[in-house]
């Protein structure tokens, strides 16, 4: 009887130290997924220096990420297309691709509920447009 209470003594320390390091990994991550976020900052891309093309670019913040396509001619944005998008709620983003080809810029406002998301999803196509400057 003695052995048995030591056993699930035993057991029971096992998996509240697994718990507790699960636990400690799991904020430290969402801590670095809080500054990369904090960090991101979206520029102004000169369109007339962006050479026609298709162009990808990516931005992942660990628990949100993306990479898009942007397809650019004669110094407009004519389509972006979002190949990953790796998200938590933030589906409701990627209506920002819309938003951009509308207004020519990638200065937009951001989804509402989906603020991460359009963040990164803003800083893939920033990425991918600044590739295709000659």
């Amino acid at each position: 009887m003695l052995n048995l209470k030591k056993i699930i003594l035993g057991a029971i320390c096992v998996v509240v130290f697994t718990g507790a390091i699960f636990g400690v990994k799991y904020l430290i991550s969402i801590q670095k997924y809080k500054e990369i976020i904090k960090e991101i900052k979206i520029s102004s891309v000169d369109l007339s220096k962006v050479s026609n093309g298709t162009y990808t670019g990516s931005c992942d913040a660990l628990a949100v990420a993306a990479t898009v396509s942007v397809t650019v001619k004669d110094n407009k944005i004519v389509k972006i297309t979002i190949l990953k998008h790796k998200n938590e709620k933030g589906k409701p983003a990627e209506i920002i691709t819309g938003k951009v080809i509308k207004a020519q810029s990638l200065q937009v406002d951001t989804v509402t509920g989906a603020t991460n998301s359009s963040k990164v999803i803003l800083k893939s196509i920033e990425n991918a447009l600044n590739s295709g400057k000659s």
